[in-house]
This record gives C-alpha cells, sequence and structure tokens, in this order.
C-alpha cells in the first residue's frame, strides 16, 4: 500500500513510519520539521519538507493517510499558539481533501487533552471533556476537538472512503527529543546532567505512559479496523509525577527536585479507559513502565553522548 505520514519525521511518526515500511507499505513522509526526532526519517521513506497547512503538491494517489502532524508537547505549542491553531484547522482540512480526494482511507489522531482536566476518572471515548478555552493550553485542546469534528463532518457528507480516530494518552521512549518538554524526557535529561529534576506543582498530579511500540501498534490495529472511533490508545498504568521522578532517580541517580508552579490548565488527572480498544481492535499496552522507562534511559544516554 502507499502511505502518507503527516509529521512522520517526528517522535510517534518516525516510530509509525518505521512499522509501514517494515509491513512493505510505500511511505512518503510530510513534515515542517519544526520538532523532528533526532533518529531522523527512516531508510526508504520519501521525505517531502512543508506544512499540511499549505502542503506541497504531492504526486500519485495514496491508499492511507496517517495525519499526526502537530506539536504535541506543551513547550512545542505554546510558542506559536496560531501555528498550532491552524494546524489542526486548515492542516486537518487539507489533508480530508486528499484523502477524499485519493478515496484514501484517513487516521487522524487526536489526544486525551480533547477531555481537559477530567471531572470523571478514568476517561471513556464518551466523556465529552471538561476544557478551558480562554487557557494557554487551549490552542492544542481546541485544535483537535474541532479537528475531530471536522472529520466526522466530512465522514457523515459522505466525501471519506473510510475514517478512524484515535486519542492518544502520553507516549514516551527512544526517539524523542531530549528537549521537547514532556516529563519523562526532561526528566531523564536533567538526572544525565546531573540537574534536579523539575517538577510541576506538588508532584501530586497523575499522567499514564505507553510505550511508542505499544502506540504504534494500536495505531495499526485501528488502521484497518471497522470502526471510526474515537478510541482512546494509551497505557491505564497511572502514575503521580513524584512518583515518576523517583523512579528515574533510582535508574539514572538522584539528584534532587526542584518545585515549580503548576502551569494554568494543567489536568490533574490523567489515564484512560480502554476498554473499547480491548474490545473493537484486541489490542492494549504489552510494555509497562518498569521495562519501558530503562530502554529509554539508555537512548538518551546515546543521544546525549
Amino acid at each position: 500500500m502507499r502511505a502518507l505520514v503527516t509529521g512522520g519525521a517526528g517522535f510517534i511518526g518516525r516510530a509509525l513510519v518505521t512499522r509501514l515500511l517494515a509491513g512493505g507499505d510505500q511511505v512518503t513522509v510530510l513534515d515542517n520539521q519544526s520538532s523532528p526526532s533526532p533518529l531522523g526519517v527512516p531508510e526508504g521513506a520519501e521525505l517531502v519538507v512543508g506544512s499540511v497547512v499549505d502542503p506541497p503538491p504531492i504526486p500519485g494517489r495514496f491508499d492511507r493517510i496517517f495525519h499526526l502532524a502537530s506539536p504535541a508537547s506543551p513547550p512545542r505549542y505554546l510558542l506559536d499558539p496560531i501555528g498550532t491553531l491552524r494546524t489542526g484547522a486548515e492542516g486537518t482540512r487539507a489533508m480530508l481533501e486528499r484523502a477524499a480526494a485519493d478515496g484514501a482511507t484517513l487516521l487522524f489522531s487526536s489526544t486525551s487533552e480533547v477531555y481537559g482536566d477530567p471531572s470523571v476518572h478514568p476517561q471513556s471515548e464518551d466523556y465529552p471533556g471538561w476544557v478551558q478555552v480562554r487557557s494557554p493550553r487551549a490552542c492544542y485542546d481546541e485544535a483537535k476537538r474541532y479537528a475531530e469534528a471536522l472529520c466526522y463532518a466530512f465522514w457523515r457528507q459522505g466525501l471519506l472512503a473510510d475514517l478512524k480516530v484515535v486519542r492518544i494518552f502520553n507516549t514516551y521512549g527512544p526517539g524523542m527529543h531530549p528537549y521537547d518538554g514532556r516529563v519523562v524526557s526532561s526528566f531523564i535529561v536533567q538526572a544525565l546532567r546531573g540537574r534536579p529534576l523539575t517538577i510541576q506543582g506538588d508532584g501530586s498530579q497523575t499522567r499514564s505512559f505507553c510505550y511508542v511500540d505499544d502506540l504504534v501498534e494500536g495505531l495499526l490495529a485501528m488502521a484497518t479496523a471497522d470502526t471510526t472511533g474515537p478510541i482512546n490508545l494509551g497505557n491505564p498504568e497511572e502514575i503521580t509525577m513524584n512518583q515518576l521522578a523517583d523512579r528515574v532517580a533510582q535508574l539514572v541517580g538522584d539528584s534532587g527536585r526542584q518545585f515549580t508552579p503548576l502551569p494554568e490548565g494543567d489536568p490533574r488527572q490523567r489515564q484512560p479507559d480502554i476498554t473499547t480498544a480491548r474490545r473493537l481492535l484486541n489490542w492494549e499496552p504489552r510494555i509497562p513502565l518498569v521495562e519501558g522507562l530503562p530502554k529509554t534511559v539508555e537512548y538518551f544516554r546515546g543521544v546525549l553522548a
């Protein structure tokens, strides 16, 4: 099959491209190179440098479009909130129009951020979210919420051959950029540098971390499933930021803690309900944090060497 992966030079996109190539697909990557993985685009993929907001012409027809393009960590999307909103809105429309023209399946990567600071726990797909559009983080949350609505509008009007929507929860693993601002990469890099781990708030807020290989298997399962979603993809193993800091310290060495104010709009809890993924995709994560975190530490040792 011929696949287009937007954001395919980034952390998750690169891992997905690697698996698609291994499965025999011809893969084209469309990426503006704003937040590439240090590992680079996998050999065998065609790289087209450009933006999904105003994409360059790419000849031929695609069977599948995996639309992953967007800054994903708060420091990244807060640098350019208008650009983030445009990526979610105009970029998604451009990819939907390309999918409609090609008769391609479109898989849209939404996010757990659509749930905001949730009032239910864990979060299932039917939870509508608890969001604040005036929050600085809303540039990312609302871009993804709008993009989901746009995807389903195209699908309901019969413009798409097939639609898939996934909501990705926190993901980590080899391929992350050491300075992308995500908590796993920040903690590991700070520890390897012998610096105190920066913990926002009192560290009692929780996240659930999915190893990137597991996440990619979920994306591939969704791509061929008989459902449009949305479906949560994530690891329900919940952990506080203080506990995560302790685990990194055990692996690398204790360099101390530094507490900073909790950013506005930062969710207090985040845990996926993956009942639907288990039932419809026969998918659940296999790699626990106790196994995936050491692999990630070793990756960063090599990147920082």
